[in-house]
């Protein structure tokens, strides 16, 4: 007897393209955390505790994008970023460079679902006993 594994989900291009966005969020706050308890702009615990708690939401969320709320979710998180500028004034700039490949992402993610359904539509699935008549 053997066991059927589930088929996979089948991700949209807006949700893989959002979540590369978001794996790379987190590795900024690593780094981020590293210059703020560096430059002794936090304290250690809050820089390395609040760090590791942000890149944990940043990668969680990365699997979550599929419900409507974590989308949601991500844009604050964008705005977090920039608001980071008030513990490290480069954050402003990186932040808002950071939150333009999110917007980037979104608008190109949502452009090539929705030619890859209207492609998708148009299509005739054909099994193979009806293509050799």
């Amino acid at each position: 007897m053997t066991a059927v594994s589930p088929a996979p989900s089948v991700r949209s291009v807006t949700e893989l393209l959002l979540s590369i966005v978001l794996v790379l969020d987190a590795t900024l706050i690593f780094f981020v955390a590293l210059t703020a308890f560096g430059l002794k702009a936090l304290a250690p615990a809050p820089a390395f505790i609040g760090g590791a708690v942000l890149i944990i939401v940043f990668i969680a969320l990365a699997r979550l994008l599929k419900y409507s709320w974590a989308l949601w979710l991500g844009w604050a998180l964008q705005v977090g970023l920039v608001a980071l500028g008030f513990i490290l004034v480069p954050m402003f700039f990186v932040g808002a460079g950071f939150a333009g490949i999110w917007t980037y992402c979104f608008i190109k993610g949502r452009q090539i679902d929705r030619a890859k359904a209207e492609i998708l539509s148009k299509q005739t699935i054909t099994t193979p006993f009806e293509e050799t008549q």
